[in-house]
This record gives C-alpha cells, structure tokens and sequence, in this order.
C-alpha cells in the first residue's frame, strides 16, 4: 500500500461506490495586500483542536442559516458567512462590495466532513489589527504566495489541496491589483474534485479539463488538471486551464 500525503484529505475518496453524504456549504476569503516584496496573502494556523487542525488556511467557515437572505440565495449567503468569519476569525472588516468570487469547491465522496466552498479575493487597502481567538486559530501571517508553497514543500506548513491550488494561481501575478484584475475577470473556477491512483499506488486529484476526470482514469492520455498528491510533496499538472 503506498503511503499518502500527509495533506491528502480526501479519506476513502478513490474506493468505489462511496456514499454520498451533503456537502456543508462554506465560504473563504483570500485577503490580499501590497506588500514590501509584492503580494501577500493572509493565512491563518489552525489549532489541532479543530477540523483541519494543524493547517495554514484563509479566514472563512460554513454558511449559518442566518446568512441566508428571505429569499434562500446561498451565493447571498456565501459572501455575508465570508464577511463574518473573517471577522470572527481575524478581527477585520472586509465589504463584499469588494469581493472576486473566482473558484468553488466540492471535494469528492468519501471525504470526512465535505465542505463545498465559495472562494473570495479581496485587497485589504488599510492596516487593520490581526485579532485570533486562540482556540481556533492559534497564529497569523501575512505570506507571499510563493513562499507558502515553497514552505509546503519543505515540510514546514501543512496546506490541503484546495489551498495549495488558490496559493498557485496567486503567485503567478503582480501586482496585487492586476492579480485581483485577473481574478475579477475569469469565470468562476468550479473544482468538483476526483480522487484516482495512478499505475504506482500514487492519489492523484482531478478537476474538469483533465482528460482522465469523467472516468476517473489517471493514465488516459490527453490534457492535464491533476494535483498529484505524492508523498514526497505535491505536483501540479495542467495543460487544460490558464492560471
């Protein structure tokens, strides 16, 4: 049996014939700034009290009935759950007026506790005190993307997949306001992630474009949009979508 990721989150995702339980709808926010050395995102560490204990992540949590407007909008009520947990979780104030919502993720079947997640961006244009609970969150950083991922590869930050991804597409743009332009003007990304091994025991995520995603078969040839969940550090493959 080949050892999987440490971040490998997905549970029992590639066994077939997995149930289908409802996925909690959930929101994050990317918060963006310019900083000294260029972009930088707010991630925050999680304590091993909570689920994703451990892990380096955005401000955000699941969707509260009442975020929900009169009318059951769940986008509605995915930007409000974003506004509020950020300011739960960090102390500061973010406007939805201001948001890009470029991606939404549903992990796969056999996922403990699935979260299909709104994802925002926005630029945090003034300094606000960073505020976390301790519980919770346990630490903060403003982190330039790039960094965060070398720092996955090395060992020193656990980051899930989904995080991994977003801290990708980050790093390949400056300054922040072209990267939130980039953001703006895309379509929102939906990531309905499938979980296969590869020909070496290897899981490997799929996402729409990869030519192995509807049959979850990894070795069919074609395009790529696959992170290959290796035990010796993440690889993206894409060769489908622009980033």
């Amino acid at each position: 049996m080949t050892e999987q990721h440490r971040n490998d989150i997905y549970g029992t995702a590639d066994q077939p014939n997995q149930e289908e339980t409802p996925a909690i709808p959930a929101a994050t926010v990317v918060v963006l700034r310019a900083g000294e050395h260029g972009v930088e995102t707010l991630m925050l560490h999680r304590t091993s009290k909570v689920h994703f204990g451990g892990m380096w992540v955005f401000p955000g949590g699941r969707i509260d009935p009442e975020d929900y407007p009169s009318d059951g909008d769940v986008n509605a009520a995915a930007h409000r759950a974003a506004v509020r947990e950020t300011k739960e979780e960090t102390g500061i104030e973010v406007s939805e007026q201001d948001f890009a919502w470029f991606a939404h993720w549903t992990p796969p079947a056999g996922t403990p506790r699935r979260y299909a997640t709104w994802f925002f961006a926005t630029i945090l244009e003034a300094d606000q005190l960073i505020d976390v609970d301790g519980y919770e969150i346990q630490n903060h950083e403003w982190i330039k993307p790039a960094d965060a991922l070398q720092r996955h590869a090395d060992g020193e930050i656990d980051l899930a997949p989904p995080t991994w991804i977003t801290l990708h597409q980050l790093a390949l743009h400056e300054p922040v306001q072209a990267l939130m332009n980039v953001l703006h003007q895309q379509p929102v990304r939906i990531y309905e992630t499938r979980i296969a091994k590869d020909s070496a025991g290897t899981r490997v995520a799929m996402w729409s474009g990869d030519a192995g995603y509807e049959l979850s078969q990894v070795e069919t040839p074609g395009a790529r949009h696959r992170l290959i969940l290796d035990p010796e550090g993440f690889r993206f493959e894409n060769t489908a979508m622009e980033y």
